[in-house]
């Protein structure tokens, strides 16, 4: 167990951090499903957007590297277009 109180700032800190990355990876996953359910081209266009916007969130903070965050985009811009 750490004994300095810098290093016991940054246990709390880390585990914080973890949460947070977590709820946001989970909710963008959810996004990402949902979006890929829909059946509707003018409800899809207009969650494309946001989800885009979640994924680039999580790749410029390193939750999801920016290669994946690229690939899913990708996908999901063909899903919408084919509808």
């Amino acid at each position: 167990m750490a004994n300095h109180k810098s290093a016991l700032k940054r246990i709390r800190s880390n585990e914080t951090k973890r949460l947070r990355n977590k709820y946001q990876h989970k909710t963008t996953r959810n996004a990402v499903r949902n979006l890929r359910a829909l059946t509707d081209k003018k409800e899809a266009e207009g969650m494309f957007s946001s989800v885009v916007s979640m994924l680039d969130k999580l790749a410029k903070n390193n939750i999801i590297h920016k290669n994946k965050a690229a690939n899913l985009k990708s996908k999901l811009a063909k899903h919408v277009a084919a509808l």
